[in-house]
């Protein structure tokens, strides 16, 4: 019951915190005008108009909202997000919505609240709980950066890796997880990608590049220069937070900036503008070294904007992609993701209050148990693929569709018509799998001899065949006992299938080609300390699993199988392996 609270509590802070981001661009993007405010007890009395702004004004494009929410939330654009759709949350609807909690409730103010009365003291006695969390909201900066203009009464700036730790910290650190320094995220980011980039041209170009210094002379085509960098596949397979996937995003712009490659939807290189990164935040400045920051009414300004936030969702739709066995985990990162995307939004009708929507950007980040899979890398999806009639570039194609959906009916459709997809792969690779091959090479023979009569038999003989059919009972009673486990076992219930989730890292056979960079913090738990929750079974049948190791061999072997055969693996792990007899 705990847990059931705590997700719908995330999924809630999730939506409230992204909206306090967006009122906190369009304030600034509207020359700090509060006419854009909307996250305050003015305008949000109770609990019922918190749920109305999630799913009647946010869920909704603004031909769709009631007379009164177009009167109400005029400023409040639609974005797409699937943080506002109900659809996408059954907990939220097994459960209840936001509008079920009492209004009426008090919460006692923190005594290190940064709270104050107009004397300038800390408030003290109880507060009404949405009140006091408007209020406790309004004291920080939401911009994109601290040098914005919004930053008045020395409020202090919210950034994405700040949200990180504390969802981390909501999270606690029962799945072994620790939050990982920017510093450090950072500096493995940035020596890895570039090593991956490099890869990257050789093999596109087949040049012989030694380091990434080497690229800066022979890149001629600008355009095949940003498609090579954004083929690029980088996997997170304990993703957490996102905070590798962020600081990834974050590194390939720079990447792009210091090889000229930056330009805007036209074609056009910008030039006059650098790109640096400071504290895990891109920062980006004009030829005179002045910060750039939004202005909806000047057409460089729009120009810029357009390239930085097109350059970010080709990124994140092409090179990022994560995996979490924690719900809670994955709903904050592609939080996170969207997060940066929303710092580059811009208006595309300025008169109509319409901001470019968002992609939906959550298929490439998924919930599943990425130790356990119930299907090889290796099996053979030719024979299955004829049957089912899938073409892989049709399976990459309804991602894509999915992503760019621009409305909720479109994006429904494509959800069921990827499911489809992947219920058939999984039909028919088990029909095609050697398991189930064995057992019916198997069940063949032991039928052949239980009905085998022959006339002229001896006692030696018989003795013989008996032993091959109590064999052949035995091997066949296993097949049927693994893949019995393998359909329906409780082992499998999270189960990630590697195989057929990301499209994008199968060749058109549907051979797994594995991703061009593994790299993230993986768990640290040591098997004896495993909680009971964990069913061992399966992850004992792993190469590395020894009974006194630690659950981040499990991801290292796991990195193994899923990285490109040229590609690159980045963990932060204990050197005490290196120590141990377990780590042989």
């Amino acid at each position: 019951l705990f847990n059931v609270a705590l997700e719908l509590v995330i999924i809630w802070i999730n939506r409230i915190l992204f909206l306090k981001l967006l009122e906190g661009q369009l304030i600034n993007f509207n020359k700090n005008s509060k006419d854009y405010a909307f996250l305050n007890s003015n305008t949000i009395k109770g609990y019922d108009d918190l749920n109305n702004l999630f799913f009647g004004v946010l869920a909704k494009q603004q031909n769709e909202r009631s007379e009164n929410n177009k009167k109400l939330f005029a400023k409040i654009p639609y974005l797409n997000s699937s943080l506002f759709d109900p659809q996408s949350e059954s907990l939220e609807k097994a459960c209840f919505a936001i509008s079920a909690l009492n209004y009426n409730r008090t919460l006692t103010i923190d005594t290190k609240t940064v709270l104050k009365d107009r004397a300038g003291k800390r408030l003290t006695g109880e507060k009404n709980t949405l009140e006091y969390l408007f209020e406790f909201l309004n004291a920080y900066n939401f911009a994109s950066d601290s040098n914005d203009e919004i930053q008045e009464d020395s409020k202090t700036i919210i950034n994405a890796a700040v949200l990180g730790l504390i969802f981390e910290k909501i999270n606690g650190y029962k799945d072994g997880s620790f939050y990982t320094p920017s510093f450090i995220t950072m500096y493995m980011c940035r020596e890895t990608i570039r090593r991956a980039v490099v890869e990257q041209f050789n093999k596109a170009k087949s040049w012989s590049c030694l380091s990434f210094d080497d690229l800066y002379d022979k890149i001629e085509d600008r355009n095949e220069a940003n498609n090579i960098i954004n083929s690029i596949t980088i996997c997170d397979p304990a993703v957490g937070s996102g905070h590798f996937l962020v600081s990834a995003l974050n590194e390939i712009i720079s990447i792009k900036s210091e090889l000229k490659l930056l330009q805007d939807r036209n074609g056009k290189r910008l030039k006059e503008y650098q790109v640096e990164i400071i504290n895990d935040e891109l920062i980006i400045t004009d030829e005179d070294g002045d910060l750039f920051a939004y202005n909806p009414t000047n057409n460089d300004s729009q120009r810029v904007q357009e390239a930085l936030f097109h350059e970010k969702q080709a990124i994140i739709e092409n090179c990022l992609f994560g995996v979490d066995i924690n719900p809670n985990s994955v709903k904050i990162c592609r939080l996170r993701l969207w997060i940066e995307l929303l710092k580059n939004t811009y208006y595309k009708n300025k008169e109509n209050h319409e901001l470019e929507t968002l992609p939906n950007i959550d298929i490439n980040i998924k919930c599943g148990n990425s130790l356990i899979s119930r299907f090889d890398l290796d099996s053979d999806l030719i024979e299955p693929l004829k049957k089912a009639k899938i073409k892989i570039s049709d399976y990459k194609e309804a991602v894509q569709n999915y992503r760019h959906a621009r409305d909720k009916q479109q994006k429904m459709e494509m959800a069921k018509f990827i499911e489809q997809i992947k219920n058939n792969f999984e039909t028919e690779i088990m029909y095609y799998d050697k398991r189930s091959k064995n057992l019916e090479i198997k069940q063949a023979q032991l039928n052949h001899l239980s009905t085998d009569e022959l006339f002229a038999t001896t006692q030696k003989v018989q003795r013989e065949k008996n032993k091959k059919i109590e064999k052949l009972k035995k091997e066949v009673s296993l097949l049927r006992k693994e893949i019995d486990e393998i359909t329906s076992n409780k082992i499998y219930e999270n189960a990630f299938e590697w195989r057929f989730e990301f499209p994008e890292v199968l060749n058109n056979k549907g051979e797994f080609e594995g991703f061009d960079l593994i790299i993230g913090n993986p768990p640290y738990i040591n098997f004896e300390n495993l909680p009971s929750s964990v069913n061992r079974k399966k992850l004992e049948k792993l190469k590395t699993y020894t009974l006194k190791g630690d659950i981040y061999y499990l991801f290292c072997e796991k990195a193994y199988d899923i990285a490109r055969n040229s590609g690159t693996i980045s963990f932060i792990i204990s050197n005490k392996w290196m120590r141990a007899k377990s780590g042989t």
